[in-house]
């Protein structure tokens, strides 16, 4: 088992979370973003780079996760992906993404999405509270 982190969007807070958990669980650490990142330099923790592009980290994502890796991941379809190929998908607010909800939870992103395009907004930014890490390392290490 393997940890693949979708790392373009990952908060900080919860990238640093993340440096711990190979130490803590024995699995890999993988980040993939399009741009270069800093990782601690641990033999389980490595970076990749990929080229700029729409979902070019998160193809990378699937095409080298195997099932029942764990991603971590904001992106709904990305979510998706990864559990229709026997992988278990995190967000980093703590909410582990399963097959009963994602269809609805992609439904409701495509749905904001279209509500953004035609002008009308939303709550603003997503925020990241010491509750939503909470969630997110109680659901890392159980």
């Amino acid at each position: 088992m393997q940890i693949w982190v979708d790392a373009d969007a990952c908060p900080v807070v919860i990238k640093q979370i993340l440096f711990r958990a190979p130490k803590r669980t024995g699995m890999p650490l993988t980040l993939v973003a399009n741009q270069p990142l800093q990782v601690p330099r641990q033999p389980q923790i490595q970076a990749v780079q990929v080229a700029s592009g729409f979902d070019v980290a998160d193809n990378e994502i699937v095409q080298r996760m195997a099932a029942g890796d764990l991603v971590t991941t904001v992106d709904i379809p990305l979510a998706a992906e990864v559990i229709a190929t026997g992988g278990q998908a995190l967000s980093p607010s703590g909410e582990m993404y399963s097959a009963d909800d994602i269809a609805a939870k992609h439904t409701m992103r495509d749905f904001m999405d279209t509500l953004r395009a035609g002008g009308i907004h939303g709550a603003g930014p997503w925020v990241l509270g010491e509750k939503e890490r909470q969630a997110f390392v109680n659901a890392l290490y159980l």
